[in-house]
């Protein structure tokens, strides 16, 4: 098997471990992780059939760079690692990747509001502003009981379609997909709130004050300009956010993701 990318020197993909570390403990952070369940999954920088993802049974809050593992399509290691994975696991991730190659981050959660609104005839609802910026924009896909059958991923890769960044697994959770990993988890993490947000409303019992269709679509627009967020000198529009959220990493008492 091949040398680790710290030990080989590979830059492109040692920035890519840290990121994915990164986005794994904000998971945990955010209270967005399922005990040792569900992945997040990067593909490896210059390569189509390369991945980066979790040692099974590493709790989200310890992961560092250097555990991540790396694995190929079928969820076999190709890289010399003291852990291993879940290739089950990678079954969601695995046809996402193959199916789309601006997927270079893949992000799947089963938190209680995610669990809830997938679980709701009506899924996401136009009822906030975070909500908004998936108006039009959030796909859905059927149960079909835990993620073991690989001949589900032909159905889920058609329900993503070619463009979508967001979907809703029924009755099951959350996905986003991202060009980085950053994408990725903003994307997210405005899902999760998206959905929280409209299991509070609900849990009210007062009516949701509708929003114009037309404000719907201009709200979705200006989230998907990015213009608001840019950070100078970076034509990446998650640039200026990903930084704060990693300060939110930086306690001197835990050990470092970066690692």
């Amino acid at each position: 098997m091949a040398k680790s990318s710290r030990a080989s020197g590979n830059e492109a993909e040692w920035q890519v471990r840290q990121d994915l570390a990164a986005a794994y403990r904000l998971v945990a952070l955010y209270g967005m992780d399922d005990s040792i369940y569900t992945h997040i999954s990067a593909r490896v920088p210059g390569t189509n059939d390369q991945f980066l993802i979790n040692p099974f049974g590493m709790l989200f809050r310890d992961i560092t760079a250097s555990s991540l593992v790396k694995i190929d399509l079928e969820g076999r290691i190709v890289e010399d690692s003291e852990y291993d994975v879940n290739p089950a696991g990678f079954t969601i991730h695995s046809a996402v990747h193959m199916a789309r190659h601006d997927a270079a981050c893949v992000l799947h959660t089963h938190t209680v509001a995610g669990v809830a609104v997938a679980s709701l005839a009506g899924g996401l609802q136009p009822c906030n502003q975070w909500a908004l910026q998936f108006h039009n924009r959030v796909v859905y896909h059927d149960y079909e009981g835990i993620a073991l059958n690989h001949e589900e991923r032909d159905r889920l890769v058609r329900d993503l379609g070619p463009t979508a960044r967001a979907m809703i697994l029924r009755n099951h959770g959350l996905l986003t997909v991202g060009r980085t990993v950053a994408e990725a988890f903003i994307l997210h993490l405005n899902l999760e709130r998206a959905c929280r947000v409209q299991m509070a409303i609900q849990a009210s019992g007062q009516p949701i004050h509708p929003v114009p269709e037309e404000i719907c679509e201009l709200t979705a627009r200006q989230y998907a300009s990015g213009d608001s967020n840019r950070l100078a000198g970076s034509a990446d529009p998650n640039a200026r956010e990903w930084r704060a959220l990693l300060q939110r990493l930086e306690p001197p008492s835990s050990a470092s993701y970066r690692d």
